[in-house]
């Protein structure tokens, strides 16, 4: 009994003076109250005002680092000026990655909530890139919830500037893409009016931010107006451009479709059309080179080009020792995994017209009891870089409450995962309910892990959906010898 005794009162005492965040991990056994990690380390973290995280984009400015991250809908105070504030955009300077500086936060749309709402998606361009653009200025391009686009001047990073009016009249904003060397951006957004049966991308020419210029609109065969077939193919995500190639993808969570898009094509036209731009299915096809229709269960969130990439495993072989992969990566959209798993699949495109999966990766929910932690549980996201520290070696993938992870990529055959990292959840961190049999709510405190993009540093930066912040991180150990370090 003594000893029992003394064992309680250690419990209290600790209890008593805890950091916040174990505090806030002893109220749910079920998860870790601390940080779970392999061959992945912290260097430094942000709360981001405990708004729900979405995108974080990672800018050099000079001999500066900054990251700029899109929240969804919701609201909070901010520090910074006293009031509160609908999400939208956090600027976090994160020269000193040990010691991230929280600069300013851009309010988002008031209306809506999650994906409704906020600001979530972003893209950053360095004047200096970009055809028309003032080579002294920094300009951020964001989607504006329900309400439109919009660019800004960060030249400045702790005063934004708005410098373009709000494209209005599209709706339902997701995931763009903005060519910094070209000024072209795809806007992903449904279009009021307009006929489109589902949302596609908006293509502008935004090498002048201050006078976005439309070209096109732009989906697959079966969204355009007048078309009749059903289902209807799912809403577009996001485009990925590399090269003279666009890869579109469309349904997060079921019934994708990864189309392969010849950029020079889908921009001058179809010539054998009297109206070359027009949603018609003729005009689609001829920019499209190549499409992939995923499982009913399967979706195409992100669509990450790795092109040329030499497989040794096939180096005695005269031919096929090279190949062009997709990483598409599905989308966990439920709790507690009431859902198929979504996982990440390697599609070769080699044969660009002929595109098909070779492999598979996925988190096992037996290493962490994932489907009872609380929260999303399956992939998410993967990140869009191309610095050569990892292109054609490592991906991260974000997977919710299992954290992140490094999947060596080297063979895509074969994709074999070398570390990862979840997050301890703190005071901040938001709980994550399901209804049960009953009608009764079971809700639990989870980290949701949900978007990952990594600098020219090598540096990986992680947000979190569940209000946790921004985690910096970097890679130790054996995954470390993997990256192209110098």
């Amino acid at each position: 009994m003594h000893y029992l005794a003394l064992f309680i009162l250690l419990l209290i005492l600790g209890s008593a003076h805890s950091p916040s965040y174990l505090l806030a991990a002893q109220t749910q056994p079920n998860f870790p109250s601390r940080p779970q990690a392999k061959d992945m380390t912290l260097v430094g973290y942000n709360d981001l005002q405990a708004r729900s995280a979405y995108q974080p984009v990672i800018n050099r400015q000079g001999d500066r680092f900054i990251a700029y991250v899109g929240h969804h809908g919701g609201k909070a105070l901010n520090p910074l000026t006293g009031k509160e504030e609908p999400n939208g955009t956090s600027i976090v300077d994160v020269t000193d990655a040990r010691k991230p500086k929280y600069l300013a936060h851009i309010p988002g749309s008031p209306a809506g909530s999650g994906e409704a709402g906020g600001s979530q998606m972003l893209r950053v361009c360095n004047g200096k890139e970009l055809p028309k653009g003032d080579p002294n200025k920094v300009y951020l391009l964001r989607t504006v919830g329900n309400e439109g686009h919009e660019v800004l001047d960060v030249t400045d990073p702790t005063r934004p500037i708005v410098i373009a009016t709000v494209l209005t009249g599209l709706t339902t904003t997701h995931k763009n893409w903005w060519e910094c060397d070209t000024g072209i951006a795809y806007l992903v957004s449904w279009k009021k009016d307009s006929g489109w049966r589902s949302r596609g991308a908006q293509i502008y020419d935004l090498s002048d931010p201050a006078n976005p210029r439309f070209i096109r609109d732009y989906g697959v065969v079966g969204q355009e107006p007048g078309s009749k077939g059903e289902p209807v193919p799912q809403a577009l995500h996001g485009p990925i451009r590399l090269g003279n190639r666009v890869y579109f993808g469309y349904g997060t969570s079921r019934s994708g479709i990864l189309q392969i898009v010849d950029r020079e094509k889908l921009l001058k036209g179809n010539p054998a059309s009297p109206d070359p731009f027009a949603p018609t299915p003729e005009n689609i096809l001829y920019a499209q080179i190549g499409r992939l229709d995923t499982s009913p269960n399967g979706g195409a969130h992100t669509t990450f080009p790795v092109l040329g990439m030499e497989i040794q495993e096939f180096a005695k072989h005269t031919q096929g020792k090279t190949a062009d992969i997709i990483v598409l990566v599905n989308e966990s959209t439920q709790n507690e995994c009431r859902e198929s798993r979504k996982m990440v699949f390697f599609v070769d495109i080699t044969t660009e017209t002929k595109p098909f999966s070779i492999s598979s990766y996925d988190v096992a929910e037996a290493s962490g009891n994932f489907c009872s932690r609380g929260g999303r549980f399956g992939a998410h996201a993967s990140n869009e870089s191309f610095t050569p520290i990892y292109y054609k070696r490592l991906v991260f993938v974000s997977y919710f409450n299992a954290g992140v992870r490094a999947v060596d990529i080297r063979d895509p055959y074969r994709p074999k995962e070398v570390a990862s990292y979840i997050p301890a959840i703190t005071d901040k961190t938001d709980k994550r309910c399901v209804k049960l049999a009953t009608g009764q709510e079971s809700c639990k405190v989870a980290i949701q892990t949900n978007n990952v993009e990594v600098d020219d540093r090598g540096l990986i930066y992680i947000t979190d959906r569940a209000n946790t912040g921004m985690h910096i991180l970097e890679l130790s150990g054996a995954a470390r010898k993997i990256a192209n370090f110098k």
